[in-house]
């Protein structure tokens, strides 16, 4: 990132970062002045691409702004709510935020980047008058603010009929970017499951093909949604929904189902599968795996994928030829493979069983054939009755079903839902934890959709928020509803003295979240915008003189807590880090934060001394943010000097 990105409080921008990487591994694809030249690109994929004008390519009107939509930097921030948090001490990285999700995707990618384990998500399935997400953020600063297009009145939505010529495209525009920014979040063991009815099922595997790769497609799972008919005067009752499933790189499953595996003469002892060779990454990135394979029996080359390698490097190959995890075609006759294949024992799949799920018999396959016991929407219905006394959300998914497919993927790690609605995955969760003993963690995002008192499916909702003195859009339901469920999960757990639900002082089962709401940076400096006649260098001059004017007052404007968030999201922490002040500083305020992966030490203060430059040498192997304006020169020179890369001013 940019010098001057960095100081613009910017995520990170994906596009450059797919550029410089090229550029520093193939610089003879650039021109003289630094620009990618396409031509050049083309003749080392296919010489002949040139001169192709058809392909097999899933194409519609406006896609390609959806994707640049995708990797274009956010300005916006993730604002602490500690009014509507619940048990924030016992939150451990549960959130529910309030805000239009493509935003909020970006906010979390610093952090979040490869580390969620499991995405559901029940998108709008774009029925006829369903609402489809406007990315046109054309609201004025003063209502919200520009990049979030939320208005004084509410949120800036806009229906999609079939009268509407682009009625598919218009929701393939709001779902191809927020599914590439998801991809981005998973780590590589994470999954995805998509609910979709028939209407964009087809649409919606066709781009899941092109994000997560057609090769990782794990299943396409039919859920019985009712018993009986739709309420329909002819034609055929649609009785099921669908949840497709990809996987990030490779899928486990967790349930307990016949694995097949081959028991041969060469391996007496152990069972043995096939497994992908390949790995979706283009050879530019791994340069160490894009070799041609070549089969020491007979002397056969393979040759690798451009943009799907080999999953072994060139140095490995023989290493693991040699302890029999490389199969070749014609290895043995009952096989019917084209490439290579790596073997997997099945003393390695029990092993890791045992260390994901405590059993040597969890890993297994299993069905698309969803059981009972998932539930159908009016189970969901149930849930939601129970809770509020009313049904105050219609048809949410039950929680039976999210639990279910949390149990075939994971049992521990981040949980993302950023079409939350009423927080039926944030419910499942929690009921797992406190059941099963799991340590799974949930991030819930939804847009404040406004509610009306017009419309007769949002009337009750509308009324229970007024009532309650709640604002009337739809997350003050989701907030609500998990407050709910935390309460009942006490109840319960207290009532049933169950010493294997208590922890070692004999107290009741204890779990929380903490409310976020999307908003403008904390920094004037995001307001500046780069005069794109001046080159880096003017720009950022002319940036650090705004800084110098608009953030004058800053320390006594800003809140403590809004500023240690923004910062450190926007360089990579979680936001469920720890904050301990270091006793060690005599004159400045400096902290130690952690957080699942990264530590740093961080400052605030408006003037960094000279004795804080001495107390620091015996941490320079730690990373030190502090504010650009409260170094002077000399300061600057001596920190940049002791920390290296270490230092991060702004």
């Amino acid at each position: 990132m940019s010098e001057l990105d960095k100081k613009l409080m910017q995520t990170p921008d994906l596009n450059m970062e797919r550029l410089e990487k090229l550029k520093s591994l193939y610089p003879d694809l650039f021109t003289v002045e630094g620009k990618l030249n396409p031509d050049e690109l083309k003749r080392i994929i296919d010489p002949d691409m040139v001169k192709e004008t058809e392909r097999f390519e899933f194409k519609w009107f406006g896609k390609s702004a959806a994707k640049r939509m995708a990797f274009t930097p956010s300005r916006a921030t993730l604002v602490y709510d500690d009014t509507r948090s619940v048990n924030p001490e016992n939150a451990d990285g549960n959130m529910i935020i309030e805000g239009e999700n493509l935003e909020t995707l970006k906010c979390l990618l610093s952090g979040y980047r490869e580390r969620v384990k499991c995405i559901y998500i029940d998108p709008p399935y774009n029925a006829d008058g369903d609402f489809v997400y406007n990315d046109k953020w054309d609201e004025s600063k003063e209502d919200y603010w520009k990049h979030i297009g939320i208005t004084e009145n509410g949120v800036k939505i806009d229906t999609n009929t079939e009268t509407n010529g682009r009625f598919h495209s218009n929701w393939l525009n709001m779902l191809y970017p927020r599914l590439i920014l998801a991809r981005q979040l998973l780590c590589d063991e994470g999954v995805i499951f998509v609910s979709i009815d028939d209407r964009e099922a087809f649409h919606l595997k066709e781009i899941c093909d092109e994000i997560f790769g057609m090769n990782n497609f794990v299943a396409q799972f039919p859920w019985k949604k009712r018993t009986t008919k739709s309420d329909v005067p002819f034609g055929v009752s649609q009785d099921y929904e669908w949840i497709i499933c990809y996987a990030k790189d490779t899928f486990q499953a967790g349930l307990t189902h016949e694995r097949k595996y081959y028991y041969t003469d060469d391996y007496t002892n152990d069972g043995w599968r096939l497994s992908d060779l390949t790995k979706q990454t283009p050879a530019m990135e791994r340069k160490n795996s894009a070799f041609d394979m070549k089969d020491p029996k007979t002397g056969k080359i393979y040759p690798f994928n451009p943009q799907r390698v080999w999953a072994v490097t060139k140095d490995t190959f023989k290493d693991y030829y040699k302890r029999g995890k490389i199969v070749f075609p014609g290895d043995y006759d009952f096989l019917n493979i084209s490439i290579p294949a790596y073997r997997v024992f099945e003393s390695e799949d029990k092993a890791k069983a045992l260390k994901k799920f405590g059993s040597e018999d969890a890993v297994k396959t299993i069905s698309t054939h969803l059981p009972k016991e998932v539930g159908m929407n009016e189970d969901g219905n149930k849930e939601i009755e129970s809770l509020f006394g009313e049904r105050v959300f219609s048809f949410p998914k039950p929680s039976s079903l999210i639990r279910y497919l949390l149990k075939i993927s994971t049992n521990n790690g981040i949980v993302l839902d950023f079409f939350s609605g009423s927080g039926t995955t944030g419910q499942a969760v929690m009921e797992i934890n406190r059941n099963d003993g799991n340590n799974l963690k949930y991030i819930l995002v939804q847009i404040p959709e406004i509610l009306s008192d017009d419309l007769l499916e949002q009337k009750i909702a509308y009324n229970f928020c007024t009532t309650n003195n709640f604002k009337p859009v739809i997350s003050s339901i989701t907030i609500e509803r998990n407050k709910r469920v935390i309460q009942r999960l006490e109840e319960e757990t207290k009532a049933e003295k169950q010493p294997s639900l208590l922890d070692s002082e004999n107290e009741p089962f204890k779990t929380g979240f903490k409310v976020y709401k999307l908003a403008k940076s904390n920094f004037p400096r995001v307001d500046f915008a780069p005069d794109p006649a001046k080159t880096e260098e003017e720009n950022l001059a002319l940036l650090n003189k705004y800084i110098d004017e608009k953030e004058a007052a800053f320390n006594l404007l800003f809140n403590e807590n809004d500023i240690f968030d923004e910062v450190l999201l926007k360089n990579g922490f979680m936001l469920n880090y720890s904050k301990v002040k270091i006793t060690g500083f005599s004159k400045n305020n400096v902290f130690q934060i952690k957080d699942d992966f990264k530590e740093c030490f961080i400052c605030m203060d408006m003037n960094i001394v000279q004795e804080t430059l001495k107390e620091l040498e015996q941490f320079k192997d730690k990373i030190f943010i502090c504010l650009e304006r409260s170094l002077d020169t000399t300061m600057k020179w001596n920190l940049k000097h002791l920390l290296g890369e270490k230092l991060i001013a702004f």
